[in-house]
């Protein structure tokens, strides 16, 4: 499979459309970006990992003032893999109420269903080191 240029803008969009769902509380649509089984993978922030759009919505709900005020994605690579799927990687930048921030990788299974693109599975990975935790640079004096 080609990703087209109009598969990668409508993959593009979608991914930023997931962030204004979320922080509008438009939890209802969430299947405009999910697929109705989807996955969502957050067990690296300390959670099970959610199976369906029910559990996504309870989760953002139980969370509550908890959620990041703006969820901001951005560096988005896409690769293709089978027919009707593609392997999204992106950064996310989360603003909290307090005026702190956060950033995490989201690695996405993107699945071309009767809608149109949709995230089959997402696994949201917390940065939490700088260089991938691979160690700090020493500089020559």
């Amino acid at each position: 499979m080609t990703i087209t240029a109009d598969d990668r803008a409508a993959i593009t969009e979608l991914l930023a459309m997931h962030g204004h769902l979320i922080d509008a509380g438009e939890l209802d649509r969430l299947d405009e970006v999910l697929t109705t089984d989807a996955v969502y993978d957050v067990t690296d922030l300390g959670s099970a990992p959610l199976e369906g759009l029910a559990a996504c919505r309870e989760a953002a709900l139980a969370l509550g003032e908890g959620n990041p005020l703006g969820h901001h994605v951005t560096n988005i690579v896409l690769t293709e893999t089978t027919a009707g799927q593609v392997h999204a990687l992106s950064k996310g930048i989360g603003v909290n109420t307090d005026g702190t921030t956060g950033t995490v990788t989201y690695e996405d299974a993107i699945v071309r269903n009767e809608g149109g693109w949709r995230i089959r599975h997402r696994k949201v990975i917390a940065r939490r080191s700088p260089l991938g935790g691979k160690g700090t640079a020493t500089t020559a004096r």
